[in-house]
């Protein structure tokens, strides 16, 4: 762990195993960090933030640049320590290491636009504001994405001139420790500290500690849900959360069909083994195209190549955890029962080198109605859903129909029906004949309990600030 500048164990001493999701050996372990751990990083932090907000843009600039660096130089150990604690595949997993690289040199270049403004309110008189930081500001990290995630809970909030503490995922916590080797060599102490331990204790005191006025969560509904609690109990903080996703994905009739299983196939995040907030695990085709649809998506699907993360070629590997294994396993036994037709996977693949690990075939259920628990519950697992529409009203309201709208696909070559489509749908983030892919300077962030808050542009800048205005009277 990174605390103070310093590389630290846990004030316990005490570790937990890491295991690889593909054959469930373990490959390493990583501090179980307490209460008191973040408290000792909160007081590092709080410490060190007056000199770090005074070094201004350009000097706090010139350190993210150096952290920039220090992850190219160190990128293909965090892609192969990524892969092996996450089960992502590595094909895949460069674009995460890359946009870790990449989130701090975007911020770095935004920091001269943390500007107030001025109003004319009275005649003769000044009335402008400045932004400030809150201070310390806490981050806490999800499973699937760690060292995109950790930089991303960094970056913005270190430009804006806060300090940070953050806390991995203790299911994927490896990459964040080659991180805070970085940070321990890129800053001035105190400025990043970063404690791994599990959420029910070290998540949980970081949320509630006094000193941190403002929380950054990726992660589940509940546990968003947890936290917004937790943080209220203690004191008034700004808590953004960017939670899950059940995202639509629509298929309109004038759409290529072999397009849209493609798009398909590649915005389930199967690389993934759909474990990404933004996968458009429900697929509404129109009726005139679905039988067509269903079986060139049956023979696509089943092409998917399972195999060891590490190899280039594979195209999916194991869920991340057991605990998450069971889960994903569950919903399909939910999904029989409820009466929906499995078109592919549902199981453990066949072949020796599936015997150990968290893996489960990419899995499809078709003839799906709105109201089965697949349709309605994010399983953060390979499981797509397929329903078929032809009213576009009902379809309208079935898309919308669940507590979640973080993202939506639109399938059409009608501009005015996309358009259309596009303003009733009740998503954050809305791609139109395209999916999955994510655009530096366009605010990502969910509608309903998906979330609350915008990442990925200045609006996560900004909300890295609390606003002071200043009224000057002039003789």
């Amino acid at each position: 762990m990174l605390i103070g500048g310093e590389l630290v164990e846990s004030e316990s001493r005490r570790r937990f195993d890491v295991v690889n999701p593909a054959d469930e050996c373990v490959i390493g372990s990583a501090p179980h960090g307490s209460a008191s751990d973040i408290d000792d990083a909160v007081q590092a932090a709080q410490q060190a933030q007056p000199a770090w907000a005074a070094l201004g843009v350009a000097g706090r600039t010139a350190h993210l640049h150096d952290i920039s660096r220090r992850l190219a130089v160190r990128a293909q150990e965090l892609l192969e320590v990524e892969v092996m604690d996450t089960g992502n595949t590595i094909a895949r997993m460069k674009a995460d290491v890359a946009k870790s690289i990449e989130v701090f040199e975007y911020f770095a270049g935004l920091g001269y636009e943390l500007k107030g403004h001025s109003v004319p309110s009275s005649p003769g008189n000044l009335h402008f504001s400045m932004r400030e930081p809150y201070g310390v500001v806490g981050g806490i990290a999800p499973f699937n994405h760690p060292i995109l995630f950790a930089a991303m809970r960094m970056a913005a909030p270190l430009m804006a001139g806060n300090t940070v503490v953050i806390k991995p995922s203790e299911q994927s916590p490896l990459s964040t420790s080659i991180l805070a080797e970085i940070c321990a060599e890129a800053l001035p102490a105190g400025v990043a500290n970063i404690v791994s331990g599990f959420g029910a204790e070290a998540g949980d005191a970081l949320v509630r500690h006094p000193m941190v006025k403002r929380i950054a969560f990726t992660g589940s509904v509940p546990t968003g849900l947890m936290i917004q609690r937790s943080a209220a109990e203690v004191s008034v903080k700004h808590v953004s959360v960017e939670l899950g996703g059940k995202n639509p994905m629509i298929v309109f009739p004038d759409f290529d069909v072999q397009r849209a299983v493609a798009m398909a196939i590649n915005g389930m995040n199967f690389a993934w083994a759909g474990q990404s907030c933004g996968s458009t695990s429900r697929i509404f085709v129109h009726d005139t195209l679905y039988d067509r649809f269903v079986a060139l998506l049956q023979e696509r699907v089943a092409a998917i190549r399972l195999g060891s993360p590490m190899d280039e070629r594979s195209e999916m590997g194991p869920v991340n955890s057991s605990q998450h294994y069971r889960k994903v396993l569950d919903y399909v036994d939910i999904a029989h029962t409820d009466g929906a037709r499995l078109l592919h996977g549902g199981k453990r693949p066949e072949g020796t080198v599936f015997e150990r690990g968290y893996w489960i075939e990419p899995t499809v259920f078709v003839d799906v109605t709105h109201t089965m628990r697949i349709a309605q519950e994010e399983v953060f697992g390979p499981i797509m859903s397929v329903l078929r529409w032809s009213s576009m009203d009902d379809m309208i309201q079935m898309v919308n129909g669940t507590g979640l709208g973080l993202t939506a696909s639109i399938l059409t070559k009608d501009l005015n029906t996309a358009f259309t489509t596009a303003r009733r749908v009740q998503s954050g983030y809305v791609w139109i004949n395209g999916c999955s892919a994510h655009f530096r300077g366009t605010g990502f962030g969910g509608f309903k309990n998906s979330g609350v808050g915008r990442e990925e542009g200045l609006e996560e800048l900004l909300s890295y600030t609390e606003e002071k205005t200043y009224h000057v009277f002039l003789e």
